[in-house]
């Protein structure tokens, strides 16, 4: 029994003087567990604090809720404001996340590290200025941190290191503005809010304020400009810093990629306000700002790639853009001979007053230029006008001359009607199905920007496919008739077909002399003939799936409607173009057609022509009597 006492009692007497030593001498008994552990458990002494600013720190100064060793594996999280209770007291929210509420919130040790906590001066420091874009990144380039907590900027670090500022921080001149001088609010790195928050640094109301702690002169400049003074008004569609400059993408100026560079200031900066018909109403501002500048010799110049020519801040400076009645704007009457003057010398009062940039009624030019630019519309017009007007009637005679000529019938009156029905129900839905795709184009406007102009559109592109369908059913019923019997057995496609086709090449690569003998239709016009069909009948079922696509997504779904509109506008666009390549070279730009084939006109073909085009067929002076046999197909 005695022995079995005093095991315990001398456990006791030798872990006495440990547990009066955790407290006494905790950094050396600490090390003689987490020294040489090999990660388990976790390996540190306290040479990991050299140099840090807890390097004369005891580790139960930190873990403090350290009382006895061996200590329990499950300590606390190290409260850092046991110290730093002002820290503490500011960090409450970071972004939308609050403490306590948020496990999005990053720790101290997430931003400080744990042992090794440098002073934010010192440039291996992870809050130094040139490491805060990749300790922010460890968070806000890490996509599925973002999903999950709905960010809607998916790459900021990633922009943010192409622009000047982020340039500028990897280059070491901690001088440049990194991720806590724009977001920090107060000057404390520790109070980062939303912009929603009236009081964060990067509210739209602030950001002028924030970009003025270092760009002062800049900030002065705005804020006593229109712009600025719109802003302080409270009026959330005026720009400020970053919707001209960008948020952290911010480039050089000199950058062509920037939208305030000489080439861009122009059209990607100034116009979107000033094209906008609903600011220039709000704030009674003359439109066609842009376009008149375009046409201009300073924007002429300036598309051509000249860096040095006149753009919008040039004449109205870049952050000091005050009204024209201001007597200290760049383009007030008195002070325009200066701002002229800056890249014209010697400009005198008079001559800059004189001189219109912006001129009234959508022209730029006044004076003497207008009269000559009105002298030249009027020269054109009459010169081409005339030139073809020429063309027009030397072609029309050529048309005439090949018609006078002995002819040989190639369609019958039925089949002529067929071709004409197709042909404009075919235009017309392509006018109208294009202009729906490309509403924007100054033809489609032309035709359809009227107000209703849509539902007209809708109506005339439904009709025409109506007359299209009806032409394509009247079609099929003339199949089953005798000419149409003939018509369908010659318009089959053989090896004849393929035999032709491979000669064709060879003729045309200069391969061979002998020219392939067409029969009545040749392989081109098989080949148009069967793609027709194709393309009819693709065109009727997605084009009344999108007609009644309600009733098709309720049985079918949206996945297959979605497949039939990409189905039916490439389809378009596949007939539009074979229509305008194949079709148009083959009866009107072949040299052995030209002017055209008229028998689309009245089903008749020049005798030459036919012989030249379908050698192969019956001979020409058969024609009547094979008509009367009903032998179409020989011709």
């Amino acid at each position: 029994m005695f022995h079995r006492l005093m095991l315990p009692m001398v456990l006791i007497l030798l872990l006495a003087p440990a547990m009066t030593l955790a407290l006494d001498y905790p950094d050396q008994i600490c090390s003689d567990c987490h020294s040489n552990t090999g990660g388990e458990p976790t390996e540190v002494d306290h040479t990991h604090l050299s140099g840090s600013a807890h390097e004369d720190l005891n580790c139960t100064e930190c873990h403090s809720d350290i009382h006895q060793l061996p200590h329990r594996d499950d300590l606390a999280p190290v409260d850092c404001g046991i110290c730093h209770e002002d820290v503490a007291e500011e960090y409450v929210q970071h972004g939308r996340g609050f403490i306590g509420v948020s496990d999005a919130v990053p720790t101290c040790k997430q931003c400080h590290g744990s042992h090794q906590i440098l002073p934010p001066d010192e440039i291996a420091s992870t809050v130094h200025s040139s490491n805060l874009p990749n300790t922010c990144g460890n968070c806000h380039e890490d996509q599925e941190f973002i999903k999950a907590n709905n960010i809607k900027f998916k790459h900021p670090i990633e922009v943010y290191l192409k622009g000047v500022h982020g340039k500028a921080t990897a280059g070491g001149k901690d001088t440049a503005a990194s991720c806590n001088d724009c977001h920090s609010t107060s000057g404390s790195a520790h109070r980062i809010l939303p912009p929603g928050n009236l009081d964060s640094t990067i509210n739209y109301f602030n950001i002028s304020k924030t970009c003025g702690s270092c760009h002062s002169t800049i900030q002065a400049e705005f804020d006593e400009g229109i712009h600025g003074e719109l802003v302080a008004r409270g009026e959330v569609d005026a720009p400020t810093c970053t919707q001209c400059h960008g948020e952290h993408g911010i480039l050089a100026t000199d950058d062509p990629r920037s939208p305030v560079s000489p080439f861009r200031v122009a059209e990607a900066t100034c116009t979107p306000c000033h094209d906008s018909a609903k600011l220039n109403e709000k704030y009674d501002l003359p439109s066609g700002r842009l376009q008149s500048y375009v046409d201009s010799y300073h924007g002429l110049k300036s598309r051509a790639g000249d860096k040095t020519v006149a753009n919008c801040s040039s004449c109205h400076m870049a952050h000091l853009v005050l009204a024209a009645d201001n007597p200290k704007s760049s383009v007030n009457t008195a002070n325009l001979a200066a701002t002229c003057g800056s890249c014209h010398p010697g400009m005198s009062a008079e001559k800059a007053s004189e001189t219109k940039i912006h001129a009234l009624a959508g022209s730029t030019h006044t004076g003497w230029a207008y009269w000559v630019k009105i002298i030249y519309q009027i020269l054109i017009f009459c010169v081409i006008g005339g030139m073809a007007g020429y063309c027009l009637l030397d072609y029309l005679r050529q048309v005439r001359n090949m018609m006078r000529k002995e002819q040989v019938r190639r369609m019958e009156a039925d089949e002529v009607v067929q071709h004409t029905v197709l042909a404009i129900s075919f235009s017309v839905l392509v006018v109208t199905g294009f202009s729906l795709r490309y509403y924007d184009a100054w033809w489609a406007n032309l035709l359809f920007g009227r107000e209703g102009g849509a539902a007209v559109r809708g109506l005339i592109h439904r009709g025409a496919a109506i007359v299209m369908t009806l032409g394509a059913i009247w079609h099929l019923f003339y199949l089953f008739t005798i000419k149409g019997r003939m018509f369908i057995k010659d318009m089959s496609l053989s090896m004849l077909d393929a035999k032709q086709f491979y000669g064709m090449m060879l003729y045309n690569l200069g391969r061979s002399d002998r020219h392939p003998q067409m029969r009545r239709f040749s392989f081109v016009e098989k080949a148009e003939y069967w793609a027709l069909i194709w393309g009819t009948i693709v065109m009727a079922i997605t084009g009344l799936a999108m007609w009644f696509e309600s009733s098709l997504v309720q049985h079918l779904g949206k996945g297959v409607l979605e497949v039939f509109l990409v189905i039916h506008y490439y389809e378009a666009w596949l007939a539009f173009l074979a229509i305008l390549v194949w079709h148009m070279y083959g009866v009107i730009f072949n040299p052995h057609l030209y002017p055209m084939n008229p028998s689309w006109l009245n089903g008749k073909m020049p005798k030459d022509m036919f012989e030249v085009e379908h050698p192969a067929a019956k001979s020409v002076g058969n024609v009547d009597k094979a008509k009367r046999m009903g032998l179409e197909r020989d011709i």
